[in-house]
């Protein structure tokens, strides 16, 4: 589906299912023609020591046009291209093979209007995509417009987003001079990126880290220790071929019993020239442990609700329960779905994962979507909001109590309920609130009821309740059961 714009308070736009390179990544070369026929080659640019900022637009793109009209790019290159201080490259690509060259002068732009003249003024080269492959293929996607990207000679992405947000003048001057100096030395070893989960539920655990060569020569070896508190955990061995700003990932022989912590991750090689480059450090958290073995899944969605979807796999990576997709609205906001509550075994492991098909999470610029996966006693395990195309968490369950399995035993009738929904529940000397709320989260009617034993009926008039789905909400001694009702 292709988003249009709605009232945010930074600039955005938008063209594909992809979400945008995160920091961090290793990107491929491209070479690009721009509009005066010279060749821009991403690698040439990169090994001149330059780092170069790209910025992708549409010339039909009004929030586009706004952030090219602040005069940032310009200013920068200005101070920072050749006739600066010539340390940074600033390219300004028109990502949209659909518009003819004419629109960025302001001309004929296919079915849209060019919102004006692109070039007259600009001094660093503008390139008018004639396929987006020939820029995707370096791994720099076109999510949106206008995205940004701050590339360094390691190849490495160090800043990805809305031009707008990120690329000020002051923002822009800022990232000058933080990428590593370019390789220089025959062998320079560097700890990159730490690749392993941040979050450990039980038992072993594998730290991973990404190295990347920053010598001259090719690097054949190359040596990992972790270590907890001083103390080496962990080791791991890179042998193969890397070339200058080859990047591999090395998993590392696992820890027994791991815990959780702070883990400190050394790569070094023979002669290696630089040491300040050599460590990179990682928080491991463990997981939350439910009090039971059930667990409910709460979705706030944006306006799209029809691009989410959420799972719980067990530790095996099978899925043992699923959810979505939902109905868009008309225009930006939330909906609080229906929260679905899973049995899952006591006592395991379990991944939940939230999917966004578009790849722009959740929140916040088209409603205020969350998600959260609390316990029985509404703890929550995990929760987020914005992400982009994929969120994974990891939870352990516990194991069941009594008064729990007695609460469980709730059944809501008719179903669909015209007149009437009853609600009958088992309870065991229990102080029970009853509730029927809209899939807003606002209660319609609620009942408090003390000392309850036995087999109970609690029923809510639906006289005066609109057509829709509720929830019905049943509490006892810290622990709630959840159960979804059509009123017709």
């Amino acid at each position: 589906m292709k988003k249009l714009i709605l009232s945010i308070a930074v600039f955005a736009g938008v063209l594909s299912a992809n979400a945008q390179t995160p920091v961090g990544t290793v990107v491929s070369n491209f070479n690009l023609t721009d509009i005066n026929g010279n060749t821009q080659n991403l690698f040439a640019m990169l090994d001149a020591g330059k780092m170069v900022v790209i910025d992708v637009s549409a010339t039909w793109c009004g929030p586009c046009w706004n952030y090219h009209n602040t005069g940032a790019l310009n200013t920068f290159y200005v101070a920072h291209g050749p006739a600066g201080a010539n340390d940074a490259v600033v390219l300004f690509v028109e990502g949209d093979p659909s518009t003819p060259t004419t629109g960025l002068s302001g001309g004929a732009n296919g079915a849209s209007a060019s919102q004006g003249d692109w070039i007259t003024g600009e001094t660093f080269p503008i390139i008018d995509l004639a396929t987006s492959a020939s820029f995707t293929a370096s791994g720099l996607e076109i999510p949106y417009f206008p995205v940004m990207y701050v590339i360094c000679p390691n190849r490495t992405v160090i800043q990805s987003g809305v031009a707008g947000a990120i690329g000020t003048v002051a923002l822009l001057n800022s990232y000058v001079g933080t990428c590593p100096a370019p390789a220089s030395n025959p062998a320079d070893v560097a700890a990159l990126a730490y690749k392993g989960s941040l979050v450990h539920c039980q038992g072993a655990y594998t730290p991973m880290v990404q190295i990347q060569n920053n010598g001259t020569s090719a690097l054949t070896a190359a040596a990992i220790t972790v270590t907890q508190g001083g103390t080496v955990v962990s080791t791991g061995v890179y042998t193969g071929s890397l070339a200058t700003y080859g990047v591999a990932t090395v998993n590392c022989t696992p820890i027994a019993a791991f815990t959780g912590g702070a883990l400190t991750v050394t790569v070094t090689t023979t002669g290696d020239a630089l040491a300040t480059n050599n460590a990179v450090t990682a928080n491991i958290a463990t997981a939350l442990i439910a009090v039971s073995q059930y667990a409910t899944v709460n979705i706030t969605t944006d306006a799209y609700a029809s691009e989410t979807t959420w799972k719980i796999k067990n530790s095996t990576g099978t899925v043992v329960s699923q959810g979505g997709p939902w109905t868009d609205l008309t225009a930006a906001g939330q909906t609080v779905q229906t929260p679905v509550t899973v049995a899952l075994s006591p006592s395991q492991c379990y991944t939940f994962e939230i999917y966004d098909a578009y790849g722009d999470g959740i929140c916040c610029n088209y409603g205020n979507g969350a998600y959260s996966v609390t316990d029985a006693a509404a703890n929550t395990l995990v929760s987020g909001s914005a992400f982009g195309a994929m969120e994974a968490s990891v939870f352990k369950t516990g194991i069941l109590g009594l008064n729990e399995m007695e609460l469980m035993a709730v059944n809501v009738y008719p179903n669909p309920a015209a007149d009437v929904v009853n609600v009958s529940f088992e309870a065991n000397n229990q102080d029970v609130a009853v509730a029927l709320i809209d899939i807003q989260g606002r209660t319609i009617a609620t009942k408090n009821l003390s000392n309850l034993s036995g087999t109970q009926v609690v029923s809510f008039s639906t006289e005066n309740v609109a057509k829709g789905s509720y929830i019905v909400s049943i509490t006892a001694n810290g622990f709630t059961s959840t159960k979804n009702v059509i009123v017709k």
